[in-house]
Protein backbone atom coordinates (compact mmCIF):
# COMPACT_ATOMS: atom_id res chain seq x y z
CA UNK A 1 0.00 0.00 0.00
CA UNK A 2 1.38 3.49 -0.58
CA UNK A 3 1.44 5.77 2.07
CA UNK A 4 0.12 9.50 1.46
CA UNK A 5 2.52 12.32 2.65
CA UNK A 6 0.96 15.10 4.80
CA UNK A 7 2.67 17.80 6.71
CA UNK A 8 5.41 15.96 8.77
CA UNK A 9 4.09 12.72 8.71
CA UNK A 10 2.49 9.66 6.19
CA UNK A 11 -1.05 8.45 6.53
CA UNK A 12 -0.86 4.24 5.71
CA UNK A 13 1.84 3.96 7.99
CA UNK A 14 2.83 2.48 11.47
CA UNK A 15 0.78 5.49 12.99
CA UNK A 16 -2.89 5.96 13.51
CA UNK A 17 -4.19 9.36 11.44
CA UNK A 18 -7.44 11.18 13.46
CA UNK A 19 -9.10 13.67 10.91
CA UNK A 20 -11.32 15.54 12.82
CA UNK A 21 -12.94 19.02 13.45
CA UNK A 22 -16.33 20.84 13.66
CA UNK A 23 -18.55 19.61 10.25
CA UNK A 24 -18.52 23.54 9.53
CA UNK A 25 -16.04 25.82 10.25
CA UNK A 26 -19.10 27.73 11.55
CA UNK A 27 -16.50 30.26 13.29
CA UNK A 28 -13.13 31.20 14.17
CA UNK A 29 -13.54 30.47 18.17
CA UNK A 30 -15.22 27.18 17.53
CA UNK A 31 -12.42 26.15 14.72
CA UNK A 32 -9.53 27.00 17.24
CA UNK A 33 -11.45 25.31 20.47
CA UNK A 34 -11.98 22.05 18.82
CA UNK A 35 -8.20 22.46 16.89
CA UNK A 36 -6.43 23.18 21.04
CA UNK A 37 -8.37 20.47 22.15
CA UNK A 38 -7.78 17.80 19.53
CA UNK A 39 -3.94 18.81 19.13
CA UNK A 40 -3.09 17.93 22.91
CA UNK A 41 -5.27 14.74 22.86
CA UNK A 42 -3.41 13.48 19.88
CA UNK A 43 -0.07 14.65 21.21
CA UNK A 44 -0.78 12.60 24.53
CA UNK A 45 -2.33 9.66 22.68
CA UNK A 46 0.78 9.27 19.98
CA UNK A 47 -1.21 10.03 16.98
CA UNK A 48 -1.45 12.05 14.20
CA UNK A 49 -3.88 14.42 13.42
CA UNK A 50 -5.71 16.56 10.60
CA UNK A 51 -7.60 19.72 11.53
CA UNK A 52 -11.24 19.35 9.37
CA UNK A 53 -13.80 22.23 8.88
CA UNK A 54 -15.63 22.52 5.53
CA UNK A 55 -16.03 26.03 4.81
CA UNK A 56 -19.06 25.16 2.76
CA UNK A 57 -21.84 22.79 3.31
CA UNK A 58 -23.63 22.50 -0.14
CA UNK A 59 -25.57 18.95 0.52
CA UNK A 60 -27.95 20.36 2.97
CA UNK A 61 -31.56 18.99 3.57
CA UNK A 62 -33.07 22.22 3.40
CA UNK A 63 -32.70 25.36 1.58
CA UNK A 64 -32.65 27.47 4.30
CA UNK A 65 -29.94 25.55 6.44
CA UNK A 66 -27.15 27.04 7.22
CA UNK A 67 -23.92 26.84 4.61
CA UNK A 68 -20.67 27.72 6.58
CA UNK A 69 -18.90 31.10 6.56
CA UNK A 70 -17.88 30.73 2.84
CA UNK A 71 -14.70 30.51 0.92
CA UNK A 72 -12.75 33.71 1.72
CA UNK A 73 -13.58 33.89 6.13
CA UNK A 74 -13.45 29.32 5.80
CA UNK A 75 -10.08 29.56 4.82
CA UNK A 76 -8.85 32.55 6.68
CA UNK A 77 -10.23 30.00 9.29
CA UNK A 78 -8.06 27.20 8.11
CA UNK A 79 -5.17 29.37 7.79
CA UNK A 80 -5.28 30.42 11.35
CA UNK A 81 -5.55 27.02 12.69
CA UNK A 82 -2.85 25.59 10.55
CA UNK A 83 -0.60 28.47 11.53
CA UNK A 84 -1.33 28.77 15.69
CA UNK A 85 -0.95 24.84 15.99
CA UNK A 86 1.11 23.59 13.19
CA UNK A 87 -1.01 21.06 11.92
CA UNK A 88 -2.22 19.92 8.47
CA UNK A 89 -6.20 21.15 7.35
CA UNK A 90 -8.40 19.27 4.98
CA UNK A 91 -11.96 20.65 3.64
CA UNK A 92 -14.50 19.91 1.27
CA UNK A 93 -14.86 21.24 -2.34
CA UNK A 94 -17.98 20.57 -4.46
CA UNK A 95 -17.30 23.06 -7.45
CA UNK A 96 -14.19 22.51 -9.27
CA UNK A 97 -13.56 26.21 -9.70
CA UNK A 98 -12.80 26.38 -6.34
CA UNK A 99 -9.99 23.65 -5.98
CA UNK A 100 -7.37 25.75 -7.11
CA UNK A 101 -7.45 28.56 -4.44
CA UNK A 102 -8.61 25.97 -1.76
CA UNK A 103 -5.79 23.95 -2.98
CA UNK A 104 -3.21 27.06 -1.76
CA UNK A 105 -4.59 26.92 1.50
CA UNK A 106 -5.04 23.56 2.57
CA UNK A 107 -3.14 19.92 2.81
CA UNK A 108 -5.60 17.92 1.19
CA UNK A 109 -8.59 17.86 -0.56
CA UNK A 110 -11.68 16.08 0.59
CA UNK A 111 -14.46 14.72 -1.87
CA UNK A 112 -18.04 14.69 -0.61
CA UNK A 113 -20.01 11.43 -0.63
CA UNK A 114 -22.41 12.44 -2.93
CA UNK A 115 -20.05 13.71 -5.30
CA UNK A 116 -17.22 10.85 -5.84
CA UNK A 117 -18.74 10.56 -9.22
CA UNK A 118 -18.20 13.88 -10.42
CA UNK A 119 -15.23 13.50 -13.36
CA UNK A 120 -14.22 16.98 -13.31
CA UNK A 121 -14.34 17.55 -9.24
CA UNK A 122 -12.11 14.47 -9.07
CA UNK A 123 -9.93 15.52 -12.07
CA UNK A 124 -9.55 19.03 -10.67
CA UNK A 125 -8.52 17.56 -7.34
CA UNK A 126 -5.80 15.82 -8.77
CA UNK A 127 -4.61 18.54 -10.88
CA UNK A 128 -4.43 20.14 -7.76
CA UNK A 129 -1.18 17.86 -7.00
CA UNK A 130 -2.28 17.59 -2.91
CA UNK A 131 -3.61 14.13 -1.38
CA UNK A 132 -7.29 13.44 -2.29
CA UNK A 133 -9.82 11.59 0.02
CA UNK A 134 -12.71 10.84 -1.25
CA UNK A 135 -15.61 9.83 0.43
CA UNK A 136 -17.65 6.17 -0.76
CA UNK A 137 -20.85 7.54 -1.73
CA UNK A 138 -23.56 6.56 0.03
CA UNK A 139 -25.02 4.83 -3.05
CA UNK A 140 -21.87 3.11 -4.03
CA UNK A 141 -20.51 -0.12 -4.23
CA UNK A 142 -17.11 -0.44 -2.30
CA UNK A 143 -15.55 -1.99 -5.29
CA UNK A 144 -16.83 0.73 -7.90
CA UNK A 145 -14.23 2.97 -6.28
CA UNK A 146 -11.95 1.78 -8.18
CA UNK A 147 -13.53 4.89 -10.60
CA UNK A 148 -13.26 7.63 -8.54
CA UNK A 149 -9.89 6.48 -7.77
CA UNK A 150 -8.70 6.23 -11.50
CA UNK A 151 -10.46 9.35 -12.16
CA UNK A 152 -7.98 11.05 -9.74
CA UNK A 153 -4.54 8.93 -11.11
CA UNK A 154 -5.74 10.16 -14.91
CA UNK A 155 -4.27 13.65 -13.84
CA UNK A 156 -1.05 12.05 -12.79
CA UNK A 157 -1.71 12.11 -9.00
CA UNK A 158 -1.73 8.62 -6.95
CA UNK A 159 -1.93 10.43 -3.51
CA UNK A 160 -5.86 8.74 -2.95
CA UNK A 161 -7.21 7.79 0.66
CA UNK A 162 -10.64 6.46 -0.10
CA UNK A 163 -13.55 6.99 3.10
CA UNK A 164 -16.23 4.85 4.68
CA UNK A 165 -19.22 6.61 5.59
CA UNK A 166 -21.95 4.22 5.59
CA UNK A 167 -24.52 2.84 2.98
CA UNK A 168 -28.26 3.72 2.54
CA UNK A 169 -30.58 1.38 3.98
CA UNK A 170 -33.98 2.03 3.11
CA UNK A 171 -35.20 5.87 4.16
CA UNK A 172 -33.92 8.10 6.26
CA UNK A 173 -30.96 5.54 7.14
CA UNK A 174 -27.09 4.13 6.51
CA UNK A 175 -25.83 1.07 7.40
CA UNK A 176 -22.16 0.22 7.65
CA UNK A 177 -20.14 -2.95 6.23
CA UNK A 178 -17.25 -3.41 7.45
CA UNK A 179 -16.58 -5.62 4.14
CA UNK A 180 -16.05 -2.30 2.28
CA UNK A 181 -12.48 -1.68 4.32
CA UNK A 182 -11.02 -4.75 3.10
CA UNK A 183 -12.35 -3.98 -0.72
CA UNK A 184 -11.53 -0.65 -0.46
CA UNK A 185 -8.08 -0.84 1.11
CA UNK A 186 -7.03 -3.86 -1.35
CA UNK A 187 -6.82 -1.17 -3.84
CA UNK A 188 -3.55 -0.13 -2.53
CA UNK A 189 -4.49 3.11 -1.03
CA UNK A 190 -4.98 4.47 2.78
CA UNK A 191 -8.53 3.95 4.08
CA UNK A 192 -10.34 5.98 6.67
CA UNK A 193 -13.50 5.74 8.96
CA UNK A 194 -16.29 8.04 8.91
CA UNK A 195 -17.44 7.16 12.81
CA UNK A 196 -19.64 10.15 13.03
CA UNK A 197 -21.30 10.28 9.27
CA UNK A 198 -21.77 6.81 9.22
CA UNK A 199 -24.50 7.24 12.06
CA UNK A 200 -26.13 10.10 10.29
CA UNK A 201 -29.67 9.42 9.18
CA UNK A 202 -29.94 11.60 6.35
CA UNK A 203 -32.88 13.78 6.02
CA UNK A 204 -34.20 12.28 9.23
CA UNK A 205 -35.60 15.12 11.44
CA UNK A 206 -37.56 16.36 8.66
CA UNK A 207 -35.44 19.95 7.14
CA UNK A 208 -32.06 18.59 8.70
CA UNK A 209 -30.52 15.15 9.22
CA UNK A 210 -30.38 13.07 12.28
CA UNK A 211 -28.09 11.07 13.95
CA UNK A 212 -27.81 7.92 16.79
CA UNK A 213 -24.16 9.09 18.17
CA UNK A 214 -24.53 6.41 20.55
CA UNK A 215 -23.43 3.82 17.74
CA UNK A 216 -20.14 5.86 16.88
CA UNK A 217 -18.00 4.31 19.85
CA UNK A 218 -18.85 0.41 18.61
CA UNK A 219 -18.68 0.64 14.76
CA UNK A 220 -15.72 3.11 15.14
CA UNK A 221 -14.28 0.08 17.32
CA UNK A 222 -15.33 -2.54 14.67
CA UNK A 223 -13.60 -0.63 12.21
CA UNK A 224 -10.50 -0.28 14.08
CA UNK A 225 -10.13 -3.97 14.50
CA UNK A 226 -10.94 -4.56 10.79
CA UNK A 227 -8.38 -2.32 9.76
CA UNK A 228 -7.91 1.29 9.03
CA UNK A 229 -5.30 4.24 8.32
CA UNK A 230 -7.61 6.58 9.95
CA UNK A 231 -10.01 7.51 11.60
CA UNK A 232 -12.63 10.95 10.42
CA UNK A 233 -14.61 12.34 13.14
CA UNK A 234 -16.89 15.24 14.16
CA UNK A 235 -15.84 17.05 17.24
CA UNK A 236 -18.10 20.28 18.02
CA UNK A 237 -17.87 21.64 21.84
CA UNK A 238 -21.33 21.73 22.17
CA UNK A 239 -22.59 19.16 19.63
CA UNK A 240 -26.37 20.06 20.49
CA UNK A 241 -26.03 23.46 19.26
CA UNK A 242 -23.67 22.62 16.37
CA UNK A 243 -24.99 24.10 12.82
CA UNK A 244 -24.27 21.13 10.99
CA UNK A 245 -24.69 17.30 11.77
CA UNK A 246 -25.18 17.94 15.92
CA UNK A 247 -26.80 14.49 16.51
CA UNK A 248 -23.97 12.68 15.38
CA UNK A 249 -21.05 14.56 16.19
CA UNK A 250 -18.45 13.94 19.59
CA UNK A 251 -18.28 16.43 22.32
CA UNK A 252 -15.00 16.76 24.01
CA UNK A 253 -15.52 13.77 26.35
CA UNK A 254 -16.66 11.44 24.01
CA UNK A 255 -14.04 12.58 21.81
CA UNK A 256 -11.13 11.22 24.01
CA UNK A 257 -13.30 8.33 25.24
CA UNK A 258 -13.72 6.85 21.87
CA UNK A 259 -10.26 8.31 19.68
CA UNK A 260 -8.27 6.63 23.13
CA UNK A 261 -10.49 2.90 22.46
CA UNK A 262 -9.82 3.37 18.62
CA UNK A 263 -6.23 3.94 19.34
CA UNK A 264 -5.82 0.64 21.54
CA UNK A 265 -7.28 -1.34 18.89
CA UNK A 266 -5.29 -0.19 15.81
CA UNK A 267 -2.34 -0.76 18.19
CA UNK A 268 -2.88 -4.33 18.80
CA UNK A 269 -3.85 -5.93 15.74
Amino acid sequence: MESIKVGNFAIGEERLTIIAGPCMAESRDVCLSVAEFLVNLCRKLDVNYVFKASYDKANRTSGTSRRGPGLHDGLAYLDEVKATFNVPVITDVHESCDVPEVAQHVDMLQIPAFLCRQTDLLHAAGKSGLPVNIKKGQFMAPEDMAGAIEKVRLANNNQVLLTERGTSFGYHNLVVDMRSLVTMRNFGVPVVFDATHSVQLPGGNGTSSGGRREFVAPLACAAAAVGIDALFCEVHPNPDKALSDGPNSLDFALAEKIISKVKSIYDLI
